[in-house]
């Protein structure tokens, strides 16, 4: 039996048309956002966890539950890859998209409106963690719908850039975060942020969700999803996940590999690392939080770079040469800050634009799974295998970090050789699948 239908070719090397701009500049700002929603809870773990909780005499304890709060987010995001990633690949793209914006920006609104704990007790905080469940299912489902989406639509030379824009936009809603929380820091006292400053994240987060919708008007469906419906219109309907099990075992398990490089690297180096290196080194802290943004800065560039040179079908060696100097580069940037750190500036930004080898992967991920099974597949490998280190890795490497300061560029050289081990598998890969192929 075929498996296989091949949908309408389309132009190899057009152009990116004004078009394919608009969508590009819609789908990266949603993006943004979308990552600033999630993470501005980080920033307040421990804020949001004295309002929510019963009163604790030691910060850390609040910590640790405001953290705990925030892994629930994690816990709800394959949940939300698989249950709206079928919903994708059966009815469209493009409801779910809608689904994903709305849905964050309601249950982002309702948390900024919750009563506290002193107001209504243990009801509070469970109210509290269904809404973060919530959040993290439309979550789940927007990151790798957002990559979809954009490879769905643009010309096929443009892919690989173009997912690298997306990827870059995520980054960017990091550093927005990072402002923001600054901005928040200087205008408000610890006293005022556990009264009722804590709210002023969600509202602004809520508001920001909305800026999306504004365009929804040309927003369209993915003309390969729209072919695919009209190519098998005649033929028995199976699920997405009987077909993914059936027929795509072995690239769920290249997408889960490639999604551990890129959850390792996003959670060690733009979240882990600050907090890891101040464990075992004296330095500036103002300084290295500049150094912080810089790096993140420069991720952005490097997600743009390494988007530019894979644009010629070259995924694998551009992975595997990617990927060593990443490894280098990691060592040179910890040995830098056991001589002293004088250059963390310029160490910082070259270890940002090096890790910026995540933003080539996604153009990988979407030629995995064919078009019936992509969103279904994509949301997921990714989210399983995202859950999975978010939940463990910053406990584990905090752990080792206290024994072993090299510990987290050990961990990165650990993820560069898989990359490198990728890179080569995919170089002497015989043929990629088509975008458009469907099972």
């Amino acid at each position: 039996m075929d498996t296989q239908t091949t949908m309408p070719h389309r132009a190899k090397y057009a152009l990116m048309s004004q078009k394919d701009k608009n969508l590009l500049s819609f789908i990266c700002l949603s993006s943004a956002i979308i990552y600033f929603d999630f993470l501005i809870y980080l920033y307040i773990a421990d804020t949001v966890a004295v309002a929510f909780f019963p009163a604790s005499i030691d910060p850390d304890v609040d910590k640790i539950l405001g953290l705990g709060l925030f892994a629930v987010g994690y816990l709800a995001r394959p949940l939300g890859g698989i249950i709206l990633g079928r919903i994708g690949d059966v009815r469209g793209r493009k409801p779910v998209l809608l689904m994903s914006i709305v849905v964050t920006a309601i249950s982002l609104l309702a948390m900024a409106c919750l009563p506290t704990y002193a107001q209504w007790g243990l009801f509070a905080p469970a109210l509290f963690i269904i809404l973060r469940l919530i959040q993290g299912m439309a979550f789940g489902i927007f990151v790798p719908l957002s990559w979809t989406y954009t490879a769905e639509h643009i010309s096929r030379e443009h892919l690989s850039i173009g997912c690298s824009y997306v990827t870059a936009s995520f980054f960017v809603g990091v550093l927005f975060s990072n402002a923001f929380f600054m901005w928040l820091d200087s205008s408000m006292s610890r006293a005022e942020m556990i009264d009722q400053g804590w709210r002023v994240p969600f509202f602004v987060a809520a508001v920001l969700s909305t800026l999306p919708l504004l365009a929804w008007r040309y927003v369209k469906e993915s003309p390969l999803f729209l072919a695919m419906v009209e190519a098998k219109r005649d033929q028995p309907n199976e699920q997405p996940l009987t077909l993914l099990f059936k027929y795509c075992k072995q690239s769920l398990f290249v997408a889960m590999m490639l999604t551990f490089v890129i959850a390792s690297l996003v959670i060690v180096i733009v979240l882990l690392l600050p907090d890891l290196i101040e464990l075992r080194f004296d330095l500036d802290s103002d300084l290295f939080a500049f150094g912080h943004s810089i790096g993140i800065i420069f991720i952005v560039l490097g997600c743009i770079f390494y988007g530019l040179l894979a644009n010629y079908q070259n995924f694998g060696k551009i992975l595997a040469a990617g990927s060593i100097l990443l490894i280098v580069q990691t060592f040179a940037f910890y040995y830098h800050l056991q001589a002293g750190g004088d250059y963390i500036l310029f160490m910082y930004a070259l270890l940002g634009f090096f890790a910026g080898i995540v933003g080539m992967v996604p153009a990988i991920f979407v030629r995995l799974f064919e078009t019936n099974v992509r969103l279904t597949g994509l949301g997921f490998a990714y989210n399983i295998t995202y859950a999975i280190v978010g939940g463990l890795m910053p406990f584990a490497l905090g752990y080792a970090t206290m024994f072993v300061s090299f510990s987290p560029a050990l961990y990165i050289a650990f993820v560069g050789a898989i990359g490198v081990i990728m890179g080569l598998y995919f170089n002497n890969l015989p043929e990629f699948k088509q975008i458009d192929d469907v099972i």
